[in-house]
């Protein structure tokens, strides 16, 4: 009962809108497989892994979602064509079970510490500031005090994106001069979170790869303060991924995992790309949950994933 008031059902035309083009991807590859046949064998077996990999699921993912098919189809020995679709949705949703997962609780939920501390990391470009913005946005709805920490210090522009989203979400933001030290903006900002009772800190940090020493030891530091001033901080390391990239975040993501302890995903940009299957695979080769997921611009379309609803949108014959 809880989930239906969770995920509305304006949420899931958001949803459904989103990943059109990765499901038009999919489908359209599908259909060519399976055209003329009745049962699924070893060609429309083919032409779903085509399907799955070119959505950028990833390979080895890929292979899992196929094994398991195969799996149902030597136990059951006849599988038509028109099932497909509904095993499909049922072997991607158990496959993602076995990964670690957060409940999609949403921004209402009860924080387990107070002020919850959430480190934002992720390469330029990817989304992250807006991403922060709109985190800030949905836990204020909810009823929650945020405040806003401008960690990235190596670019002025970071600065002052978070410094306009802060000031159209109505929220404190922290903040120095330009080339300050990172580690010293996000005590200032958890001081600044203790003293106001706030429910969140929610720290931005810089998004270079460049030199991964560099990056690691930054990240480091900035974690070890913040835990001196709250024990057990950061509760979350969100890292951000540009989910239409592909590949690319692929990548990105076994870099940041290497760099620091992320326990967290926020996957953006899956409006406009056909590339929405990197969400399934991410999920089950770094086994990291994927919390949040962007699939348009509007503030409301930053979302709280839910496998399930996920899954559906993305595989549902139904318009």
């Amino acid at each position: 009962m809880a989930k239906l008031s969770f995920f509305s059902r304006e949420k899931k035309e958001h949803l459904d809108k989103g990943l059109e083009k990765t499901k038009e991807s999919v489908f359209k590859k599908l259909s060519r497989a399976v055209v003329g046949k009745s049962s699924v064998d070893d060609e429309v077996l083919d032409g779903l892994e085509e399907a799955l990999i070119a959505s950028d699921v990833g390979v080895d993912t890929t292979l899992r979602i196929i094994q398991r098919i195969e799996k149902r189809v030597s136990k059951d020995k006849y599988l038509n064509t028109s099932e497909l679709n509904s095993i499909l949705k049922e072997e991607v949703v158990a496959l993602l079970t076995e990964n670690p997962q957060n409940n999609p609780e949403g921004f209402q939920r009860e924080l387990p510490e107070k002020p919850y501390v959430i480190m934002v990391v992720g390469v330029n470009g990817v989304g992250k500031t807006t991403t922060i913005g709109k985190l800030a946005h949905h836990y204020k709805q909810a009823g929650k005090k945020v405040v806003l920490g401008a960690a990235d210090t190596f670019r002025a522009a970071a600065v002052d994106q978070l410094d306009i989203w802060a000031q159209r979400v109505d929220v404190p933001i922290v903040k120095q001069a330009m080339g300050a030290d990172p580690a010293s903006v996000a005590f200032d900002t958890l001081a600044s979170a203790k003293a106001q009772k706030s429910d969140l800190a929610i720290i931005d940090t810089a998004g270079r790869l460049h030199n991964k020493v560099n990056l690691m030891n930054e990240l480091s530091k900035i974690k070890k303060v913040m835990d001196k001033l709250i024990p057990g901080a950061p509760h979350e390391v969100l890292l951000v991924l540009d989910g239409s990239t592909g590949q690319n975040a692929f990548e990105q993501a076994r870099q940041f995992t290497k760099a620091t302890q992320v326990n967290a995903l926020a996957i953006t940009k899956l409006d406009g790309t056909a590339k929405g299957g990197v969400v399934l695979g991410i999920s089950d080769q770094f086994q990291i949950p994927v919390k949040y997921i962007g699939v348009g611009e509007a503030i409301e379309d930053l979302q709280i994933f839910d496998k399930e609803e996920f899954v559906d949108s993305l595989f549902s014959t139904h318009s």
